[in-house]
């Protein structure tokens, strides 16, 4: 078990020094002494003095000894080095997990992988592309149009992880043509890198989650430095670029709704702004899904190869 411990103690203090390599002395409003400062962040002292504690209490915490550490140092901390919601909550974590015995850190029920028939009657009746996936990225169902959304990762999945549910996080980073589909993949891989951070520190003990993450990092040199970062993000709502090999271009708005019933899984829906060429060209792929429904669900998510109207291929 103690070999199991030693990642979480390890998370805390290169979570803790990514943190304060961000952070400037000016940031922080702080004097900046001297001309030949070796760092380009926080010095270990700054923060201790930004959030009103001893340095050689911080560099403890830097180096793993939690021991019993009060909400009000934590919350020290966060103002120190300017935390936001999903980072704060992340620390809270690590530090509660540094600190359990070997053995018992914060544990969560496993996430499951079967969709209650309501839920995905509930995705079937909506009209908008819509999926269902948990904190590592598996898209564990879908309505017809979600799979004709993301037509390009279920070929993915269909050719390299068949019987598997589709994989979002392999898709991006083990897909040479993921950067094609996603317009802003950059920012797409650092929200998926960033949001399976959160998660491992919801739950280090997750046996799929780390054998995910030790594939991709196996696999792909842009995860490892990515990974490397210790980002974290929430992945609540925002906006996907996306180029559809149908119907080209996408700008879509994605709301992703929690569900309580299920802990770890979640809705993602995708609308368009009302009579924007988005809006026209969801209109068509749902026009086609519809014509051709039951080969795209047959086909997990592959549509017909219909040339687009103008001649465009």
């Amino acid at each position: 078990m103690a070999a199991r411990d030693q990642p979480t103690t390890n998370d805390l203090k290169e979570f803790l020094t990514t943190r304060r390599a961000k952070i400037t002395p000016e940031q922080s409003g702080l004097p900046l002494y001297g001309a030949n400062r070796r760092v380009a962040g926080l010095r270990r002292e700054e923060v201790a003095l930004l959030a009103g504690i001893s340095v050689e209490y911080y560099t403890r915490l830097e180096r793993g000894s939690v021991g019993n550490v009060s909400e009000g140092v934590l919350d020290g901390l966060v103002h120190a080095l300017q935390l936001d919601e999903a980072e704060r909550d992340h620390l809270y974590r690590l530090v509660r997990a540094a600190s359990a015995p070997a053995g018992r850190g914060p544990r969560r029920a496993p996430t499951r992988r079967q969709v209650r028939p309501a839920l995905q009657r509930v995705l079937d009746q909506m009209l908008l592309p819509a999926f269902m996936r948990n904190g590592r990225f598996d898209v564990l169902a879908a309505n017809d149009l979600g799979r004709a959304l993301y037509s390009p990762l279920y070929a993915f999945a269909a050719a390299h992880t068949p019987g598997e549910p589709p994989n979002s996080a392999r898709f991006i980073f083990l897909d040479p043509h993921a950067s094609e589909f996603f317009i802003d993949h950059d920012r797409t891989a650092d929200d998926c890198v960033a949001f399976l951070r959160a998660e491992a520190g919801r739950d280090p003990y997750d046996k799929a989650l780390s054998d995910l993450v030790g594939e991709l990092s196996t696999r792909s040199e842009d995860f490892r430095r990515r990974w490397a970062a210790h980002d974290v993000r929430y992945h609540r709502t925002g906006r996907k670029r996306l180029h559809h090999p149908l119907v080209g271009d996408l700008e879509l708005d994605y709301e992703a709704f929690e569900l309580p019933g299920d802990p770890g899984q979640r809705v993602n829906v995708y609308t368009a702004p009302p009579d924007s060429p988005s809006d026209a060209a969801l209109n068509l792929l749902a026009s086609w899904t519809a014509r051709d429904g039951s080969t795209a669900r047959e086909d997990s998510g592959d549509l017909p190869p219909v040339r687009r109207p103008g001649g465009d291929g």
